[in-house]
Formats: structure tokens, sequence, C-alpha cells
């Protein structure tokens, strides 16, 4: 339990301290399944083969929007047998809904949520959202596509309003929240017909000139998530090798682009509650050929040795590769980062240590959780190619993060008292049960004193502060504040 108090409770930035870490609610783990990952390893990640107890919600990707507002399906095939089921085709053409992606999550309880756009498919947003005739459509065909599929709200993948390399105009700003608006009404009314809530979520750039194109404060009470798209911050468009998800500045280039610089714009300068975003990791790297040096020169993505990804590797192919590499951890930003020892290739990207750091992070923030893109990439087979599901390890160490402030939260409760708190020295413990050893820990996890349950306690010699005090008793081990005076 020592262990696990510091960290919790030590973020890994010298000073970074949140007495929420104490008092949270469990986290969000949002996963990205994108419909075309199916075909992949023959077929290994199917809805049968998910675990869905690992997420919270899973936001199925892509829906396409037409320019009149009808939303289509980008992959016909796939969305029948994933979200419908497998195809049965004897006597009568149907499908087996039990073996569906939304019938499993639910029976986990789940939520499965359509993410409409993405990327390559944001073009009509702008002429939808600024035609009122096209918005209620664009409503009209999101309520159908959760009747029809079974979904539990929509994760709404605009990216990004206002910017004109993807088809954005300077209308966007407002008309980004009238779209929300119309769907929020047509969400509320479905509630009322059916009975059950609709989430309403949505994507966001972590750029300072994207968020500047949305008015946070209407939208704010329209969606259930902010989801912040904290990772892509460098790649091949930039000259030289760098990270693409650093928890905390880089030494080259902006301090401020990063997962904890995007946070703290958002929260900051933005208004919006930590605990409605959730920050965004990548079980996906990037890989820059001939690159020998974090910080160097490259010739842009290696798709040759990352083939399968076109230079953008899944963490399975980063996995199978290792041989190849030699890791090499940057402390100052808290990632990985592979060398090759006999190919010039860079690769970015994030293991179990530093998602285990961002994590932490959003406990100690008190974000509401976090998203992952994509979940398929975190499935390890026991061999490549043997089509055996080993893991997830990424995935498990974001849960074991979160399970370990859930534990912990649930050991703060009144089965102990501490008297007087505050103190300036003297206190003692009011409790039921014997005690069998007291500790008194730093904000940062270490521990300062130990007492047996005899000794007189007493912290006179410590600076005035915070403190964790922690008592063991034959039925567990809790902990309580005690503030120094």
């Amino acid at each position: 339990m020592k262990q696990t108090l510091r960290n919790l409770i030590f973020c890994g930035l010298s000073g970074l301290f949140s007495l929420t870490v104490f008092a949270q609610t469990p986290k969000e783990i949002v996963g990205y399944y994108p419909n075309w990952q199916w075909y992949d390893r023959s077929g290994l990640i199917d809805p049968e083969a998910i675990f869905y107890e690992k997420y919270t919600v899973i936001n199925y990707a892509f829906f396409n929007p037409t320019a009149n507002g009808t939303i289509v399906s980008t992959d016909s095939w796939a969305d029948e047998n994933l979200l419908l089921g497998p195809t049965i085709w004897w006597p009568v053409q149907t499908h087996d809904s039990t073996k569906s992606l939304p019938f499993l999550a639910h029976q986990a309880g789940v939520k499965v949520l359509p993410s409409i756009g993405g990327w390559t498919l944001s073009y009509n947003f702008p002429g939808i959202a600024a035609d009122p005739v096209k918005r209620q459509t664009f409503a009209q065909s999101c309520v159908e596509l959760i009747e029809f599929y079974h979904f539990d709200g929509i994760d709404l993948d605009w990216e990004y309003p206002g910017y004109a390399p993807n088809g954005g105009t300077p209308a966007d700003k407002q008309n980004f929240t009238l779209l929300l608006q119309d769907l929020r009404t047509a969400l509320d009314e479905l509630e009322i017909q059916n009975g059950q809530e609709y989430l309403l979520t949505s994507c966001f750039g972590a750029a300072q000139e994207k968020m500047e194109n949305i008015e946070w404060a209407n939208v704010l009470p329209l969606l259930d998530m902010i989801n912040l798209m904290t990772y892509d911050f460098h790649g091949s468009w930039d000259p030289e090798s760098n990270h693409h998800t650093p928890l905390y500045p880089p030494a080259v280039g902006d301090p401020d682009w990063c997962f904890d610089g995007a946070f703290n714009l958002l929260t900051e300068t933005y208004n919006v509650p930590a605990e409605k975003i959730n920050l965004g990791v990548s079980f996906c790297g990037k890989a820059l050929a001939n690159c020998t040096q974090l910080y160097g020169p490259h010739s842009g993505y290696d798709g040759s040795t990352f083939w399968e990804d076109e230079g953008q590797p899944t963490y399975f192919n980063i996995a199978k590769r290792m041989g190849q590499f030699t890791r090499f951890w940057d402390d100052q930003v808290k990632c990985p980062y592979l060398l090759g020892n006999s190919i010039n290739t860079f690769v970015t990207y994030d293991d179990g240590e530093s998602v285990g750091y961002k994590a932490r992070y959003v406990n100690a923030k008190n974000a509401k959780g976090l998203i992952v893109w994509e979940i398929t990439a975190d499935y390890i087979e026991t061999s490549p190619g043997s089509g055996i599901i080993a893991g997830t390890p990424l995935m498990d160490t974001i849960n074991a993060v979160f399970d370990e402030a859930t534990a912990l939260n649930d050991q703060l409760q009144n089965v102990f008292s501490l008297c007087p708190n505050p103190t300036s020295g003297p206190f003692k413990i009011l409790v039921e049960e014997p005690v069998t050893k007291v500790s008194v820990f730093s904000v940062r996890g270490l521990k300062l004193i130990e007492f047996s349950a005899h000794a007189e306690l007493n912290i006179r010699k410590l600076e005035c502060g915070i403190y964790f005090v922690q008592i063991k008793t034959s039925s567990g081990v809790y902990y309580q504040k005690l503030v120094k005076e």
C-alpha cells in the first residue's frame, strides 16, 4: 500500500499534487473501435474477442455525414456483422444479435456510441451546421442510427470546426453550437420516448487555434463528455523527430504543445471543468525513416519497416519488432522512444510505463477519464499470427492505475478519525478496533514516521503542511488527512 499511495499522489512532476485524487468518481475509459480493424489479423478482434470489462464506453468509428445531413455507413458489410451480429445465411438470411458488439457491450454494462465524422469525413459538417433544415435532418438521422443499432448516444467527431483546410468556415463557431443544440434536443425527446439516457460527446483538438473556434460556455451544457485528442503532437510534417504523445513539454518545440499544456489551456483559458474532460492516449506510434536520434532530421514515415500501418504502427506491430530497436526513456516528457539497431528508424509511441503516467495525471487532475485511439492496437497475440490473444498490456495498466485510485478512495472512509485535526504536534486516533501500526506519509507518498500501536503519536518535528495517516487493523489499511499547524 505504501507504493500505491506514492504512485497515486505523486505524478512525476516535482511539486505536483492534488487532494482531489482522494475524492474521485470512477474514471471513464472510452475506447475507439474502428470498423476497418475487424478485417485485420484475419478478424482477430471481433465483438466476441473484446474485453468489455476494461472500458466504460466504446466509440464505434466511423459513420459518414453526407452533404444533405443524412448519415451513411463507411462499410456496410462490417457494420452489419459487427453491429447487428454475424450473418446467418440459412434457412433465412438474418443476424445473430447475441454476438453483436452492442449486445455484448450492454451485457457487460458498457455503452456504445457511433462516432460520426473523423478527419477524412468532416468536410460536410460546415454545410450541414449552417442550414437549419440539414441540421434537423442530421439530428433525425442520428436518432434513427441509435434506434436501428441500439446505440447509447452520439459521439460527434467534427475535426475541426472553423479549420479551413478541412472545409471549415468562420461561421462554424456559432453553427457548431446550433448543431449540438438540435442534436441534444432530439436526444432529449428520444429519452422521454424510450425512458433511458442518451449521451452526447464530441472530440476536440489540442491546439489553441482549434479551441478558439468553439463557444465553450454554450457548448458545455450540451455535452456529457469533452474528448480532448492529446496525441499526434508531432509527426512526419515536422522537420525533426519528436514525441507524438508527450505528457510534459519536450526539450525542443512549443512548451505548451503536449498533454499537460493542452489540458491546462482548456481548463484555465477556456474554463472547461476538469471533471468533464477525457484526455487522449494513442495506442499507435509514428516511425520516421532515415532518423538516428530524437530531435534529428528524417525523410518521412517509414512505410517499409512498418508496412502494415504505413509508418504509423499499432502497438502490437511495434511490440513484435522490439528486437530491431533499442528502447530509450525521456524522463522530461515521461515517454519512451526507439532507435533502430541496424536500421535508421526512429519510433515515438506509448508503452505501459508512459500510459501509467498519463493515467496518474488524470487522477491527480481529477479529469473525467481517458479516450483511447484505438483499442485493437493493444490486443497482443501469444506469438504473431497465432490467433490467440495473450492480453492487453496498455489497457491493463490504465485500469490498474484507475482501480488503485478507487480502492484508495474506498479506504479513505470514516473508519477512524484524528483528534485534534489540525494539530500542532500530538494527536489521537479514534477507532473502534485495535490498531497494529500507524504511519505518517508526505503528500508525495514518502513514509516519514512509523509508530507502534502503543507509542505516543506526535508530529511536532514535521514542518507545517498536509500529511496522510495510515493505520493498519485486523480488517484492513485505512487513511485520513492530517494537517500540521
